[in-house]
């Protein structure tokens, strides 16, 4: 297997390391070799060797972890990595698991993250060497790749940020591919990855979560901490420790009293014991940071409960408050009835889970009415936010299928940003299940700008906002940069729009020009004598709900280029409206885009802009549209009224 040359004296000069423009400024710098001699590294990589091949045949991962320590050389940790994972390539899946259990163990606590980055950035740059000495070597660094990510050592942008840093047809570039392709795509890869070589005794991540709240409950019951470290060391998951922070986090604030004395004892004594390591503390501590906001609905004073829980903790010494996520101020929210707020939980997801199987927009959007007549900021929130969520779990049909319901809700703008606000705020949290949460998230918010259910100047408000509270990596706010991203391309509305399939019914997404065409045809059959019920059952098989303004602006210029003469297209607009079909909303659309374009339809029609302000007034009074709008466009000084006259 190749050495890895040394930085200086008899050892050949170490290759300049390829700068990556998207790596982070912060990690360039922490990443920088130090200046040691060279004898200090090859005497490191000695020992290190050792370390390794003593871990192998022991077992034992804080003996591990003092000596590591105690070479008191942690610029060159990375090299600690490549090693670990290059030796373990080469055996069998004990030590492959075992290697993978003692980086997660290591991390942040012996290691920290830009060492463990680095060294995986190592290990892609040399596949082609391990490949000589490992036949399959692509395969089981793709595995170690995609662990990383699954145990939240390595963040997942590690590798679209490694993958432009490698040649072209090299194998590191394989193992990206692979990683990203094979493992973290699949339905389910956190159970199949952390099943790999035979890790947490072959059971899932919601089998180990249930069998924490069980080991919590009987600690609670029986307030014995002996038996409860037993029951958590026999899980063999300590890279999943930071579950076991968060969930007896929570039952304190739930249950508080005397719960909450005997969960700060049990924490206590972990760290004291080494059950729980210092890293997995603070990851549980900030994921209770992140999701606190969720649990005031059910605990309203929950963030006063963390903030005096997180004093109780530093004060003891066992938690360091200075590496915490900063609490925040309470969210800006108004007061709202404690009682909906929790109803619209409990129904939420049925009337979310009742639309996945149906697709019956009108249904789902009525039921959702019915639970939140009063239009609560809050409640719209919570909605938005589940329903993206439960989305993400499934496929592109029923991501397409939330796309199109969060068109057709016609919620305000702002109560749609606000549950943006709660999904990234939820991000990090969710993001050990899901490594793919930035690229669904930045969909979601690019989507929301095309369909307009936001504009684009509160997408750039979401960002600045979570970036007064949110680190620059975190998946929230990649996902923010990445959507903006998104938008920036070329053809950018076509391609956000096909991203899912479109149509939101599983069906294979149409181009936006055939889209048109189907419209286009649809409002002529009915001019030539089509019946108003056959339109209507037409224009619902289209499943494209969230393009229904097309349909107004079409079925509107058609009316103004007849001169008002034939009202079959006024009544069948009149006629959607009123079955639902077409929502105020997107008639609203529709009316707007028509404005913005009459400029051009007046070079046909000369009294275009006279016929339109006709049509506004007559659409005002039958409630089609809100009594402010105007066909002067945001800015525009507004155009003398013409004496045109409305049929």
């Amino acid at each position: 297997m190749a050495m890895e040359s040394s930085p200086g004296g008899s050892a050949p000069p170490a290759r300049a390391p390829i700068k990556c423009p998207s790596a982070a400024a912060e990690d360039v710098e922490l990443l920088r070799t130090p200046s040691v001699s060279s004898q200090e590294f090859i005497e490191f990589k000695r020992k290190a060797t050792t370390i390794v091949e003593e871990y192998f045949s022991t077992d034992d991962v804080a003996a591990t972890a003092n000596e590591l320590r105690e070479l008191r050389v942690p610029c060159y940790h990375y090299y600690f990595v490549k090693k670990l994972v290059s030796v373990a390539m080469d055996r069998h899946d004990r030590e492959k698991e075992m290697a993978a259990v003692l980086l997660s163990s290591l991390y942040n606590d012996v290691i920290d993250r830009p060492q463990v980055y680095k060294g995986f950035c190592k290990l892609t740059e040399s596949c082609d060497d391990l490949a000589v000495d490992t036949p399959d070597a692509v395969d089981i660094l793709a595995v170690f790749v995609a662990r990383a990510i699954v145990d939240d050592i390595l963040p997942p942008a590690f590798l679209a940020k490694q993958l432009p840093c490698l040649p072209d047809g090299c194998k590191g570039a394989e193992v990206i591919h692979r990683a990203d392709k094979s493992y973290l795509s699949v339905p389910h890869h956190g159970e199949i990855i952390l099943q790999r070589w035979g890790g947490i005794k072959c059971i899932t991540v919601e089998e180990a979560k249930a069998k924490i709240v069980e080991i919590l409950e009987e600690y609670l019951a029986a307030g014995d901490t002996a038996e409860a470290f037993r029951c958590i060391r026999d899980l063999k998951i300590p890279f999943f420790h930071h579950d076991v922070v968060k969930r007896a986090v929570v039952l304190a604030i739930e249950r508080a009293g005397a719960a909450e004395g005997l969960i700060l004892d049990l924490l206590k004594s972990a760290s004291d014991q080494g059950v729980i390591n210092e890293s997995q503390i603070i990851k549980g501590f900030n994921r209770m940071i992140d999701s606190v906001d969720d649990l005031t609905l059910d605990v309203p004073n929950a963030r006063c409960l963390l903030k005096s829980i997180i004093l109780k903790a530093s004060s003891e010494g066992w938690l360091c408050a200075s590496s915490l996520k900063p609490l925040g101020p309470e969210p800006r929210k108004a007061v709202e009835d404690d009682t909906a707020v929790k109803k619209l939980k409990a129904k939420a997801v049925s009337i979310i889970q009742e639309y996945f199987l149906t697709g019956d927009i009108i249904e789902s959007v009525s039921r959702l009415e019915a639970e939140n007549s009063s239009c609560s900021p809050s409640v719209n929130a919570i909605f938005v936010k589940k329903l993206i969520i439960a989305a993400m779990d499934r496929k592109n049909r029923e991501k397409e299928m939330a796309s199109v319901l969060l068109s057709s809700l016609c919620m305000p703008p702002e109560h749609v940003v606000a549950g943006f606000h709660l999904l990234i705020d939820a991000s990090e949290d969710a993001a050990l299940d899901n490594p793919a949460i930035v690229e669904d998230l930045a969909m979601f918010f690019a989507r929301s700008v095309v369909d307009e259910v936001i504009a684009p100047s509160d997408l750039e408000a979401m960002e600045e906002e979570a970036g007064r509270r949110k680190a620059a990596s975190s998946p929230g706010m990649l996902a923010l940069r990445n959507a903006h991203a998104l938008l920036g391309a070329k053809l950018s509305a076509e391609r956000i729009l096909r991203c899912w399939g479109g149509g939101g019914t599983g069906k294979a997404g149409w181009e936006l020009s055939e889209v048109k065409d189907k419209i286009g045809k649809l409002l002529q059959e009915y001019e030539c004598g089509g019946g108003v019920r056959e339109a209507c059952r037409c224009i619902k098989e289209l499943g494209m709900p969230f393009f229904h303004h097309e349909m107004v602006k079409k079925a509107l210029v058609a009316i103004i280029e007849k001169r008002g003469k034939d009202e079959r297209l006024w009544g069948l607009l009149d006629e959607c409206y009123g079955r639902g079909l077409i929502t105020p909303n997107q008639m609203t659309k529709g009316f707007e885009r028509l404005r913005d374009c009459v400029d051009d339809l007046a070079l046909d029609v000369p009294d275009a802009r006279e016929q339109l302000r006709c049509y506004v007034e007559r659409a005002k009074k039958g409630g089609w549209l809100d009594a402010s709008f105007s066909i002067a466009r945001p800015g525009q000084v507004p155009v003398p009224e013409g004496t045109a006259a409305c049929s």
